[in-house]
């Protein structure tokens, strides 16, 4: 498939989706690309079929591969690893492991140049998609991969979308917080909107299959290896639903909201973002030799050692090498980490936060007049969702003007 035009490879895990893949695929049908390749991995244990409560995902993804066999999608390709027999074996990791069986198949056919972009099987996008992904890489040659603006639709069902929505604004505050304090892992990790050329894909040995989470270290990993790209015109609709298919994420967050239970995905105190901050500000200090930081105890217990920075200096005897390779080493999970771990020694209102993060960054916005009252628990869904826009509008823009000045830059 050697072209001197890259060729799109879309890669589609699918378990227990007979019922919202279709959608999927008439998105790509209307595609205004030509010629791109579509790869499905219909997928689950094969000891699915030995336990009478999961072999309704069995008898659902037979469904859907004879759906896949009768669809009309040019270049559609199959991956069968749900039928008695090829389901995955003890050990193997579920979505994990068939993103990384797509990926890897694809690039032994592709060429170097070539994008494979993820996707969910629940997932709908606009006709001019695929091609505003080749024209992003092609005019970012230098670019690793893409984290694609998205946005959850709202469905019928209100405590689904009162779910949905505090899920999400959790992942816009998290990213828009990472923004301002000066990371470079200030992205929300979707699989389903994702996308990199083959070659970056290989540079960094490819992906690794997790149980959940896989999306969150791949685009770590390739921030690690250069630059990724944060804005597109077009977004992605991943769907809106509660789901067991993976251990966290989208899905089952959505299941433990419907519980009310949200301590694992907390609007963290932007005081907390502020002790990050400082820390990387001191980076460069650090090249000069120990100085002390608000991390420092955290991550001495989780890196067990006393002065983190000591091999960096070392191995870096460059100022902007050794302040990128505080960065490496102070990553997106380290922060995480750090975050939930000072969060939970003295955790507080995720909405008393959420004023507090608006008001510092964006005084006097549109709607600071539903702030007062909000109550994520009780607020009408109306009142959440404007929170959400006001959110989704606000980090758009700011990754549009960020891809503005990388431009101006080149």
């Amino acid at each position: 498939m050697q072209k001197d035009a890259a060729t799109v490879h879309v890669a589609l895990p699918a378990m227990n989706e007979r019922y919202y893949i279709e959608e999927t695929l008439r998105c790509l049908q209307k595609q205004n690309l030509q010629d791109f390749h579509t790869w499905v991995c219909v997928n689950q244990p094969e000891s699915f079929w030995n336990n009478p409560e999961k072999c309704h995902i069995c008898e659902n993804n037979a469904l859907t591969l004879e759906l896949l066999k009768e669809y009309r999608l040019k270049n559609l390709h199959i991956l069968d690893y749900s039928s008695p027999g090829r389901g995955w074996q003890e050990g193997k990791l579920g979505v994990g492991m068939a993103r990384k069986t797509l990926k890897d198949l694809i690039m032994g056919e592709a060429a170097e140049h070539d994008i494979i972009v993820s996707m969910d099987a629940d997932t709908v996008f606009g006709e001019n998609y695929l091609t505003s992904i080749t024209a992003l890489f092609k005019n970012n040659p230098n670019a690793v991969g893409l984290a694609n603006p998205y946005y959850h639709p709202m469905v019928e069902d209100e405590l689904l979308n009162r779910a949905i929505l505090r899920y999400e604004i959790y992942m816009r505050y998290y990213a828009l917080n990472m923004r301002f304090i000066g990371t470079p892992y200030c992205y929300s990790p979707l699989g389903s909107a994702m996308a990199a050329p083959v070659k970056a894909i290989k540079k960094i040995g490819g992906l690794t299959p997790k149980k959940s989470g896989e999306d969150f270290y791949f685009l770590q990993k390739l921030t690690k290896s250069g630059k990724l790209l944060r804005y597109n015109t077009e977004v992605v609709y991943p769907g809106t639903r509660a789901s067991d298919r993976v251990f966290f994420g989208t899905g089952p967050a959505v299941i433990k909201g419907l519980a009310g239970q949200w301590h694992a995905y907390p609007l963290f105190n932007p005081e907390l973002f502020d002790d990050v901050r400082k820390t990387i500000e001191l980076f460069p200090r650090q090249f000069e030799g120990p100085h002390p930081t608000p991390m420092d105890d955290f991550l001495k217990d989780h890196l067990r050692c006393n002065d983190i920075y000591a091999p960096l200096r070392k191995n870096h005897n460059n100022l902007n090498r050794f302040v990128n390779a505080c960065h490496e080493k102070i990553d997106g999970l380290r922060i995480l980490q750090f975050l939930k771990t000072s969060h939970n020694k003295n955790p507080k209102h995720d909405e008393e936060n959420l004023r507090q993060f608006l008001t510092r960054y964006f005084p006097g916005n549109e709607i600071d007049d539903i702030l007062a009252g909000l109550d994520f628990s009780i607020s009408d869904v109306e009142v959440i969702n404007k929170i959400r826009n006001f959110l989704f509008e606000t980090e758009l823009e700011l990754q549009k003007n960020d891809a503005k000045e990388q431009k101006k830059r080149i």
